[in-house]
């Protein structure tokens, strides 16, 4: 059920808003992205985005904006139509403006009675705070809230959110799902959150990363996944049927030709009858990859406690409280730092990798590897190779054979193709960020790995992977996730809930 079934099964009575015709696109550093790209939205629909990391959904978010204009064909967009995006992420030179500054720069003139507008998109996405407080003080799940606090206040016809459930903890998520669903506005949503694209979906369009074309599917997530799968079974019964065919045609071929005279052209007929049915197969789309198997090689020598946590400091009422702790973790333990959204998980991860945490003392010598939810740890003006090369570096492997042939090999395991390899860090999607960040991890060889919601951004069938690595890592693990499902999947030795 492609294009046609699309239109006329979602929002009939209503207008098309957006369409792509014939769209192709491509960035300087890679191949074309998007080719003969084809899609419509209707007014009022709730529409999610699939595909694989980097294939290009981000992209095409910033072409309804306007912010990126195609190779060829055309992005049409209804007369008069207002869109407003809740990014990934706010850029570093937001993070340092206050609530009022930050929302004030969304518009090009002075709006008038401003503080009211903020408290009741505030209100909406259920943060309060107060409006000389600086962006960069909030947590992730607060970021998130603001992110989309900062779409709404445009009050957009279209509201495009990339990745709004990252970072959020459990009743952000139910708040986020109840306005989707109560709201009048389209939406556009890219996530790999399935049970939240379950609850409001009613079409699916497929960027797929191989054809680098859009396909339309009607109903919810569940029911295109589903869809795809048979639609993928069929197409390869068909072609082990054609492919039947053209091997017995073959044979014969080659029977024929060895008997001579008029048979040479009886054999000639049967192999243009095989390439024509080779012509015909049916070009199955592939199964979006997934990285390989991968364990993190654990720092030599590392012996009796790694790291104590006698205190920390979390948020309550926006005032910064202490509270002691009683944590001791030696090789091989797990810790999960449980909390609200608000309450400082993320700043006591930052503190603690940083050595600047008061409370939490690491044992000198231990090398540790922090995933920050956000990639600011990255330098965004190195190239990919640049980036591995350092954390390989500092975490001295020794490796038998050529260390760039070990290097390649690692990253290729995540990925990051030699198409990408020599990008800037800067120009991949959050999703490869993410993987280049685990890259880092298994070159570092660290004795203590630190990680903030390590599955924002992810495509689904990577977070299995990785949830196995970290399990069966043998030094010491501290996590933060809002997931069950990923932490259910990692042997926790230790809890520490900031809210008790």
């Amino acid at each position: 059920m492609l294009n046609e079934v699309f239109l006329l099964s979602i929002m009939t009575n209503n207008e098309t808003i957006i369409s792509f015709d014939n769209v192709n696109f491509e960035f300087i550093y890679k191949k074309p992205l998007l080719e003969d790209v084809n899609f419509n939205v209707r007014r009022g629909s709730k529409i999610t985005f699939m595909g694989q990391n980097g294939s290009g959904k981000s992209t095409i978010l910033k072409m309804i904006t306007g912010e990126l204009k195609p190779k060829t064909g055309s992005v049409n967009v209804f007369p008069g139509l207002t869109i407003a995006m809740a990014r990934q992420a706010i850029p570093q030179d937001e993070r340092e403006l206050t609530v009022r500054a930050f929302f004030e720069k969304l518009f090009k003139e002075k709006v008038y009675e401003i503080d009211k507008r903020i408290d009741d998109v505030l209100e909406i996405v259920n943060l309060h705070a107060p409006h000389d407080r600086l962006i960069k003080s909030f947590s992730g799940g607060q970021q998130a809230r603001l992110l989309l606090a900062s779409a709404l206040i445009q009050n957009p016809d279209l509201l495009l959110l990339d990745e709004p459930t990252n970072n959020l903890d459990q009743a952000g998520i139910e708040h986020l799902t109840g306005y989707i669903l109560g709201t009048d506005k389209t939406c556009i949503v890219i996530s790999h959150d399935e049970d939240f694209l379950n609850s409001f979906t009613e079409g699916i369009l497929y960027l797929d990363v191989f054809t680098h074309k859009v396909e339309q599917y009607v109903g919810n997530y569940f029911d295109a996944v589903a869809e795809i799968a048979a639609r993928r079974e069929r197409e390869n019964m068909q072609n082990a049927q054609m492919q039947k065919k053209i091997q017995e045609n073959k044979e014969k071929a080659n029977f024929f030709a060895n008997k001579g005279g008029k048979l040479r052209m009886v054999a000639k007929k049967m192999r243009e009858a095989a390439d024509e049915a080779e012509d015909e197969m049916v070009d199955v789309r592939r199964e979006d990859k997934t990285i390989r198997k991968f364990i993190i090689p654990l720092q030599d020598e590392l012996a009796g406690e790694l790291i104590n946590i006698s205190s920390v400091t979390i948020f309550k009422d926006h005032k910064l409280v202490t509270k002691k702790a009683n944590v001791s973790l030696i090789k091989s333990q797990h810790l999960l730092i449980t909390g609200p959204n608000g309450i400082g998980k993320s700043t006591l991860l930052e503190s603690m990798a940083s050595g600047k945490s008061k409370g939490a003392k690491i044992t000198p010598g231990v090398r540790v590897g922090y995933y920050r939810q956000d990639f600011s740890t990255l330098d965004f003006n190195e190239t990919v190779h640049q980036s591995l090369e350092n954390a390989m570096e500092e975490g001295e492997n020794i490796v038998d054979g050529s260390r760039e042939e070990f290097l390649r090999k690692t990253a290729a395991g995540f990925l990051v193709t030699s198409e990408i390899i020599n990008s800037k860090i800067g120009n991949l999607s959050e999703g490869q960020k993410g993987l280049v960040s685990f890259a880092r991890l298994v070159l570092l060889r660290p004795g203590l790995i630190i990680l903030d919601e390590p599955t924002n951004h992810m495509n689904f069938r990577h977070i299995p992977v990785i949830a196995e690595a970290l399990d069966e890592y043998k030094g010491v693990l501290i996590l933060v996730s809002h997931v069950p499902e990923f932490i259910s999947q990692i042997r926790i030795d230790q809890t520490l809930d900031l809210a008790r």
